[in-house]
């Protein structure tokens, strides 16, 4: 697929945090605290289930406020301890086809000068539909305020 294309799908969310990709990283696969950012405030994490390498699980339950429960059920792609991870929902544990896949999602973590990170997740969706869709959902504001409720965390861990 051509770059151009593919960008046409994407929704990228870039920020800069005060930590090493080390810690960063962390953050991502240690699930108590992935529990404690990964979804904006309300809304919590009720679960984490994951295998961390690739072709491993990547499951995690959300919770809204009034306790509803939204499974999201994946496998790892392509796991670079401290500096990429990437998931699919195309695919569930023992990869199964997850029958409707929503997109692909690429975090990256860049070493950046004063030992901080270049963070990077981006959404890489099917088709244009599935874009708009997630914009729709609130992509820019969820994923934005779940890389602010990261960047405190990181300053305690």
């Amino acid at each position: 697929m051509p770059a151009k294309q593919k960008a046409e799908f994407e929704l990228v969310l870039e920020r800069v945090f005060d930590a090493p990709p080390e810690k960063v990283f962390r953050a991502w696969t240690d699930p108590e605290l992935l529990k404690q950012w990964f979804v904006p405030k309300p809304w919590k994490l009720a679960s984490v289930d994951q295998d961390i390498r690739a072709g491993g699980k990547a499951n995690i339950v959300m919770a809204d406020p009034d306790g509803n429960e939204y499974p999201n059920m994946g496998v790892f792609l392509e796991v670079v301890p401290n500096r990429k991870i990437v998931t699919t929902d195309a695919f569930t544990e023992g990869w199964v086809p997850s029958g409707k896949p929503f997109m692909a999602a690429e975090t990256t973590f860049e070493p950046a000068p004063g030992g901080k990170t270049k963070y990077t997740a981006r959404a890489m969706h099917w088709n244009a539909e599935s874009k708009a869709e997630h914009e729709k959902m609130g992509f820019h504001e969820g994923w934005g305020a779940a890389a602010d409720q990261l960047a405190e965390l990181l300053k305690k861990i």
